[in-house]
């Protein structure tokens, strides 16, 4: 969080990791329309939901796994951008740009002495070389609103006798070096950073009483402090040049955007990240000199450069000819670690940041952008409870939760997973109608003609009608049937379900009736079972004098607990 005396005028999006960079907060029109889907992921009764994604980051433009992905399979630097920004116009440009540097949230901009260092006072140019002797150098706002030129020795901070007597600079000023040498940066927490070019302590606003720390270079001298910081510098030489000239157009667009702010960009991912001189390598500056100047422009204009660390197998439609929703073939190499993930998100974390929906039943996803896998990236997502319901973008619920991308699916539970299997809504139970709970020591869904039951022991199964009807009579699964371990399947010229503890038979003659014992299913088999001259269980097993019996209709079969043995008495 940034000091209350001093608030950055940028807004800074959460950093991800090197080889990313975040959308521009920049309105661009003519974006995909969004497809209507209609996916419910229904709450596992452990409330841990497993959320499956492809891609890390927007997906607009250039995917950086995909460059090094493309350039392993032998395209160059003009052939990748060719596919990432189609339609675009090679062309090079100069010149300046201002870099606001967030890392130092302080009013101060403290400098390393250094050979040459110089002052220069922005309100009319005039400039001096700064003497030997200081071990610290800084700007920084007087009491009176100007600008204080101060250095720092063995016994503190001190004010700079100008040499021409002015005391103060008016406005801003900045320090520099006649040779372009890099200056190094002390930061608040006492980092210390080097940049090329000029280091500026600016006013964000007329009037203001504190300062912003902007870095002002040439353009491909801040591409040199950005190629490393976005994409590894051990990459393939075509991507790391791909890269060089992406970063340069996207710095070249922002300047574009912003010709008279005192900065045009900044130095994190709201932007793209930039390191200065210090996160410069070998490798990405060779990539910036080879090639020197280029960017890309669409009708005369630099183009909206963006990319981001992996589209996972679609890049997203940016609103823009030259940033296409597209299949990506070159970014699901082998050594892409994002092209598909998996995160864990706790549905007790989603009913505490939403207490309006109450207990989470579902989460529903209702459009996204069509393209790959699912349907593509998600664009409306609704969290159903007990209450109400949660309303959300397919981003701000990947932003919320940690997830690498707006492009997931969730996990379906065990249940849905055997729904889908034997039909989903055109199968016997029909749609959902309730979500999943807990039922024993696992759980069970409603659905329009029947029930789904799952345990980790024997799984999911279905069942319907009477069978369904019989097995909630006696008890479900805490009776001494246990869980389904088979749907409702023929039998004979009826029906049954099999039981971790027996059987429900069924016929339409009978009904359908319970055999919970092992003995008396033993000798009903022995005589054919249902397809034998005993027929089907008229009665549910019960309780006689001294065992237990199932009526049938052509027979009555005991078992005699005390003497361990079966009797069949025909009718």
């Amino acid at each position: 969080m940034l000091s209350s005396s001093r608030r950055r005028t940028v807004s800074i999006r959460i950093g991800i990791v090197a080889a990313t960079a975040t959308t521009l907060a920049l309105v661009v029109p003519g974006s995909a329309s969004a497809v209507s889907t209609d996916q419910t992921y229904y709450v596992p009764v452990s409330k841990g939901l497993t959320i499956n994604g492809h891609g890390f980051g927007h997906g607009h433009g250039m995917s950086q796994y995909g460059a090094e992905g493309a350039a392993k399979q032998g395209l160059g630097a003009t052939q990748i951008l060719s596919f990432y920004y189609p339609h675009t116009t090679s062309t090079t440009t100069g010149g300046y740009i201002r870099v606001l540097i967030t890392a130092d949230w302080t009013s101060d901009v403290i400098v390393v002495p250094r050979s040459g260092l110089s002052v220069r006072d922005l309100t009319d140019g005039a400039h001096w070389q700064l003497p030997s002797g200081p071990d610290l150098w800084r700007l920084t706002p007087a009491t009176d609103g100007t600008t204080s030129v101060q250095y720092h020795d063995s016994t503190g901070w001190h004010r700079w006798q100008i040499p021409d007597g002015r005391g103060t600079f008016a406005d801003d000023g900045e320090f520099y070096t006649p040779k372009g040498s890099p200056i190094t940066l002390v930061l608040p927490g006492g980092d210390k950073v080097q940049y090329r070019g000029t280091l500026r302590c600016v006013r964000p606003y007329t009037g203001a009483t504190v300062r912003d720390t902007v870095n002002v270079l040439g353009l491909d001298n801040y591409v040199r402090g950005v190629v490393a910081k976005e994409m590894p510098a051990s990459w393939a030489t075509a991507a790391l040049q791909t890269q060089a000239v992406a970063a340069r157009t996207y710095g070249a667009f922002l300047r574009a955007q912003n010709p008279t702010r005192y900065y045009q960009t900044c130095d994190t991912t709201a932007c793209q990240v930039y390191g200065g001189y210090s996160a410069e390598t070998d490798s990405s500056n060779n990539a910036v000199d080879a090639t020197a100047h280029r960017i890309l422009t669409y009708g005369g204009r630099p183009a909206f450069a963006q990319f981001s660390s992996s589209s996972g197998g679609w890049t997203a439609a940016g609103g823009q000819p030259y940033l296409p929703a597209q299949a990506d073939p070159y970014d699901g190499w082998s050594g892409n670690p994002v092209h598909s993930w998996s995160v864990h998100v706790s549905a007790t974390t989603l009913e505490a940041d939403h207490p309006e929906i109450g207990r989470l039943k579902d989460v529903r996803v209702t459009s996204r952008d069509g393209h790959g896998e699912w349907g593509g990236r998600v664009e409306q997502i609704i969290l159903d409870g007990t209450l109400g319901h949660a309303y959300m973008t397919g981003d701000d619920f990947r932003a919320l939760y940690g997830l690498k991308s707006d492009w997931f699916s969730i996990a379906p539970t065990p249940i849905i997973i055997r729904w889908q299997k034997i039909g989903g809504d055109q199968s016997d139970v029909g749609d959902p109608r309730s979500g999943e709970f807990a039922v024993a020591d696992g759980s069970a869904q409603i659905f329009q003609h029947g029930r789904i039951y799952w345990a980790a022991t024997p799984g999911a199964h279905d069942l319907t009608g009477p069978i369904l009807a019989a097995y909630r009579a006696w008890g479900g699964p805490s009776s001494s049937l246990g869980w389904p371990r088979s749907a409702v399947i023929k039998a004979g010229t009826g029906q049954k379900a099999h039981f971790q503890g027996g059987y429900i038979f069924l016929s339409d003659q009978t009904g359908a009736h319970v055999v919970d014992n092992q003995p008396i299913l033993t000798a009903w088999n022995q005589q054919g079972g249902v397809n034998g001259w005993i027929g089907f269980p008229t009665s549910d097993t019960h309780a006689v004098s001294g065992g237990i019996e199932v009526d049938f209709q052509h027979a009555i079969i005991t078992w005699y607990s005390q003497q361990g043995k079966t009797v069949i008495k025909k009718l």
